[in-house]
């Protein structure tokens, strides 16, 4: 009876097991102090707070990898993976993927040279004319009104892969400003600082070009995805649970202090 009821329990624990649903979650690879690779894994504030409601999904066995931004867009948009972070709402722009709850508010600014604001520019894009703004590849930021003035040539738009990269051709004069959000772009400068590539004192935050929230988003169609209802209803209502309690902000503090 004892070896019967021993392996009735190793089956039960066995099927427990391989029951659990796969999933894959893909996030930006350079986007630090929110989403990036350290010493080989995934990490960031982001990533953090994704890994704590993960581990409150026990019927899911979650992997996070991360991927190249433009990378991991296409992908979604192709119906290969069924999710990415962190993406901004852009429903229009990118209709292959759902934002139903944010994770995190993020304060887009610009960050300029120091002899570009030598008088002040605070109204964005209006005072930013005529000058080539830095941004990272894939990310859809700067608005309406700048993507216009982008497309009839009145502000050049440079483009390159991570924020480090970015902020290092606006030290060289390469660009003029650089549009991204506040706390990554003081995370990477003091970083910089400490490797002896930036002096500290060339460069001076401009006009705040708005607002941003950060969500996971998740794949429109979800053919693929059979198990997409059950998982988002868990997700949020995890998600939820925590910003409400306090432990979304606490992870932020963790990562800015």
């Amino acid at each position: 009876m004892k070896k019967t009821l021993a392996l009735l329990c190793t089956v039960l624990a066995s099927t427990s097991v391989f029951s659990k649903t796969n999933v894959i979650i893909y996030g930006d690879d350079s986007y630090p102090p929110y989403s990036y690779v350290e010493s080989g894994r995934m990490t960031g504030i982001y990533t953090v707070v994704l890994e704590r409601i993960f581990s409150k999904m026990p019927e899911y066995d979650i992997t996070i990898k991360g991927v190249p931004w433009k990378r991991g867009l296409l992908e979604i948009e192709g119906g290969k993976s069924f999710a990415l972070y962190p993406p901004y709402k852009r429903p229009e722009q990118r209709p292959f993927m759902e934002y139903d709850m944010s994770i995190l508010d993020e304060k887009l600014v610009v960050i300029c040279q120091k002899s570009v604001l030598s008088s002040p520019k605070p109204n964005w894009p209006g005072d930013y004319m005529g000058l080539t703004i830095g941004n990272n590849s894939g990310f859809s930021a700067g608005g309406d009104e700048f993507r216009a003035a982008v497309k009839a040539g009145k502000i050049k738009l440079s483009e390159t892969k991570g924020t480090p990269k970015n902020l290092l051709k606006l030290i060289a004069g390469r660009v003029d400003c650089y549009m991204n959000d506040a706390l990554s772009i003081q995370w990477e400068l003091k970083k910089l600082q400490k490797e002896g590539k930036y002096n500290g004192q060339s460069l001076v935050e401009g006009a705040i070009i708005s607002s941003e929230q950060g969500f996971l988003g998740i794949a429109t169609k979800g053919g693929n995805f059979p198990f997409k209802d059950d998982f988002k209803t868990q997700y949020h209502k995890i998600l939820s649970e925590m910003k409400s309690s306090g432990e979304v902000d606490q992870i932020i503090q963790k990562f800015v202090q």
